[in-house]
């Protein structure tokens, strides 16, 4: 069964999911973040490839042609899926294919629309008997 875990408060999204794949590719895992738009992609590929001055964090998007080498794959669509390790989710809604990943995380800003969503999202994953980790990102 996947396991879920929010990060609540979290004051910036795109720095989370860059530390968050660090942290990953490091241990050897793959990492789908799973974005709103092309333009949060880029974003995002932007903060990756300069993460570190002395390293960078290998991204790709879909039908790329080095999709099948990158550990981290940014995905506005959710139709090309290549592995089924860490999903990281920055849409409104939850995933539909969420279940088929490992480990599926979930991250909250401290407006009050997102965290209505992400209310609406936890119940769903609640209703349906996921077990589901919560990190106050304030608190650290």
């Amino acid at each position: 069964m996947t396991k879920i875990e929010f990060f609540f408060n979290v004051p910036d999204k795109l720095a989370k999911v860059a530390d968050l794949c660090s942290r990953a590719v490091v241990k050897g895992r793959k990492l789908t973040v799973f974005t709103p738009d092309e333009a949060i992609s880029m974003r995002i590929q932007e903060m990756l490839w300069q993460h570190s001055p002395t390293s960078f964090l290998p991204s790709a998007c879909p039908k790329a042609p080095d999709e099948n080498d990158a550990p981290i794959l940014l995905d506005k669509d959710g139709e090309h899926l290549l592995q089924d390790d860490i999903l990281i989710n920055l849409k409104v809604g939850h995933p539909p294919f969420f279940s088929r990943f490992k480990y599926l995380v979930e991250l909250v800003g401290a407006d009050e629309e997102d965290k209505a969503s992400a209310r609406a999202r936890y119940k769903f994953y609640r209703d349906r008997g996921y077990q589901i980790k919560s990190t106050d990102e304030s608190a650290t």
